[in-house]
């Protein structure tokens, strides 16, 4: 008797489980525009769509309460998810927030839990509508589903870009993962002698970037002020050689990125050599930076250029051409995508 071929989920990886789903279900309403395989889904609403998501955080997994604060916690669990939104090009409009908690947790720390939320439901302009909570035997677990609009006209997919459109980010990349590696020593150094005091204030931008990042809805509303729609955008959540590569692949296009147009922040590129890891790779693998990565149109160009806040660092090249990373010697290599697995 055979046995039943079992398939580990690390063999395939979370995108590759996603695609083993996907390929399952087929939208049986109408007014199902876009499902499984974007930052959001999206229904058609007649004039407008509206854009839902949802993300998941996990104790021990995604996040470490012996340096994460509650209500920073409580703020990026909301923050995450309205990046989402963001890079459909659309406007968060309402959460909700589900709970797993264990018994280690007081009302208060619920409280301080709720204080990020609200912040950050202030801060987005959303409402918090409603939730669920329950006990749970394994830690904190928090999920948050967000829900949007934007107009149908102005929705952006990840499958639109062109050949020859123009990779921007937005932002700088690489602070969270070295933020999270301050805050990683300075946990094993306190395991080691509790009297020690966390060494955090010459680290203050990279921690803030791991411990309070920001969705940049600023930039969506800035682009209607510049007259500009993205061809194809993408939020930054697993680095951006991965998150290039889902441009890529949705759109059926290669890529060409320049090792000298990346944006680093100087205290990102100090800390990075300080640990001896070198900041490129935490601009192209490390995460969680939640920065814009879109393309856009060669005639858009003019509007952007003199933006401080939106960075060209390469262009989309045609399939065939493969996904390249130019260095500063113009050498060019293979892009490699080493980001968050999170199987």
């Amino acid at each position: 008797m055979s046995e039943e071929k079992r398939t580990e989920i690390g063999e395939i990886g979370e995108f590759g489980l996603i695609d083993r789903i996907a390929e399952k279900f087929e939208p049986k309403n109408e007014k199902t525009v876009k499902g499984i395989g974007d930052d959001t889904a999206v229904y058609d609403l007649g004039d407008k769509y509206l854009l839902t998501t949802s993300d998941m955080l996990l104790e021990g997994v995604h996040f470490d309460l012996s340096y994460m604060p509650l209500p920073h916690l409580g703020y990026k669990a909301v923050a995450v998810n309205v990046s989402d939104i963001a890079a459909m090009n659309g406007i968060p409009k309402q959460i909700t927030v589900n709970l797993g908690l264990s018994n280690r947790f007081s009302v208060e720390a619920v409280e301080a839990l709720y204080e990020g939320i609200k912040a950050a439901c202030d801060e987005y302009n959303v409402d918090l509508v409603g939730g669920d909570t329950t006990s749970s035997s394994a830690g904190l677990v928090i999920s948050v589903t967000a829900i949007g609009e934007v107009d149908r006209d102005k929705v952006v997919y990840r499958n639109g870009a062109m050949e020859n459109d123009i990779l921007c980010v937005t932002g700088d990349l690489g602070g969270a993962f070295v933020g999270l590696q301050i805050l990683e020593r300075e946990k094993a150094e306190y395991l080691a002698n509790p009297d020690m005091q966390p060494k955090l204030d010459k680290y203050d931008y990279v921690v803030g970037r791991q411990l309070k990042p920001k969705a940049r809805m600023d930039i969506i509303h800035e682009f209607k002020d510049l007259g500009i729609q993205p061809t194809s955008m993408i939020d930054v959540s697993d680095g951006l050689a991965s998150e290039a590569f889902h441009l890529c692949k949705q759109s059926g296009l290669g890529v060409a990125i320049y090792e000298d147009k990346i944006p680093i922040e100087k205290q990102s590129f100090e800390t990075a050599a300080e640990f001896s890891i070198d900041p490129n790779s935490c601009a192209l693998n490390g995460g969680e930076d939640y920065e814009l990565l879109f393309t856009i149109g060669q005639d858009d160009f003019e509007k952007i250029k003199n933006h401080a806040d939106i960075h060209t660092i390469g262009y989309m090249q045609a399939q065939k051409k493969g996904r390249t990373f130019v260095t500063r010697n113009q050498n060019v290599v293979e892009l490699q995508a080493q980001g968050w697995k999170h199987f």
